[in-house]
């Protein structure tokens, strides 16, 4: 029996094959009916969220990278404005050493001034000094030469006359 079993499912059959032909084609209508629909929204649904994800993806990636080109751009400025406030302060440094400098100049002019105008006047001093003490000298050497008395008028013509012949240094 099971010889004719397998015989019989091995053979072919023309009216099993239009029923399983009817089956199939109730199958295929009753699914793009009922099944279709949902399977294909369900589909396009699957796809147009693919598509979002994709689409948000590159608006990130693109947010990501101008987020990065500005921070770059940043950076850049923030190294450039470093740089300027560097140089800014070098120069400062350097102006306020040459006006220290010039200040120490003009004070050291100042005070070799002061001592040159001491130093000119302790010479007049010193020379008028001795001037007075020569030409005191000078009279009395000339009063014991000539060993005569001198009016005062007449002494003082004299010193007049040996201060003017003196040399003037």
């Amino acid at each position: 029996m099971a010889l004719v079993l397998a015989a019989s499912l091995l053979s072919a059959n023309f009216g099993l094959a239009i029923w399983l032909g009817i089956a199939f084609l109730l199958l295929m209508i009753l699914l793009r009916k009922f099944a279709w629909g949902p399977i294909t929204s369900a589909l396009e649904e699957r796809e147009s969220t693919i598509e979002e994800s994709i689409t948000r993806a590159e608006r990130a990636l693109a947010e990501a990278k101008q987020l990065q080109a500005d921070n770059e751009s940043a950076r850049r400025d923030a190294e450039r404005q470093a740089q300027s406030i560097l140089a800014d302060a070098r120069a400062e440094a350097t102006r306020q050493s040459e006006a220290a400098t010039a200040s120490l100049d003009a004070k050291l002019a100042e005070r070799q001034a002061k001592a040159e105008a001491d130093i000119d006047r302790q010479k007049q001093q010193a020379l008028s000094e001795l001037r007075a003490e020569v030409a005191a000298l000078a009279v009395g050497a000339a009063e014991k030469i000539l060993r005569k008395e001198i009016d005062a008028d007449q002494q003082r013509g004299l010193v007049d006359q040996f201060i003017a012949d003196l040399p003037q240094n």
